[in-house]
């Protein structure tokens, strides 16, 4: 892959892969395995109800409590510490909402085939719009 080419030009970021609905961090295994090969720290947390978070969705009652273990990762950070992260389809809303909480500490975000909302709209506004009635 060219990015194992690439390794010594840049230098060593710390990357938040964070995945889409239905799915965990393991989505991103392949890419994770890649980017720790050229250098970089990963981490791809699993969102509530996601991946080995065996709780049912339904127990989950706000989209900030879903994304609470991406911004339990980014309040621990130490400071000065910033962070790109990688969002995947729904995780593009999850990592507005990081950027919207914590914009001292990203370094960039990156929406991969993701939901993005604009600048002038909350994240949720993203949520609203694609909500299936009841």
């Amino acid at each position: 892959m060219h990015m194992e080419a690439c390794a010594g030009q840049a230098s060593s970021r710390h990357i938040v892969l964070v995945h889409g609905a239905c799915l965990g961090g393991w989505s991103w295994f392949k890419v994770a395995t890649w980017l720790r090969s050229a250098g970089h720290r990963v981490s791809t947390p699993d969102l509530a109800a996601s991946g080995v978070d065996p709780r049912p969705l339904r127990e989950v009652p706000t989209f900030r409590d879903y994304t609470k273990p991406l911004l339990d990762l980014l309040e621990s950070l130490p400071p000065g510490e910033k962070v790109v992260l990688v969002g995947h389809s729904l995780g593009g809303v999850n990592i507005a909402l990081a950027c919207e909480l914590f914009p001292e500490k990203i370094a960039a975000a990156v929406f991969v085939a993701a939901f993005m909302p604009d600048h002038r709209s909350p994240p949720s506004y993203v949520l609203e719009k694609v909500r299936t009635p009841p």
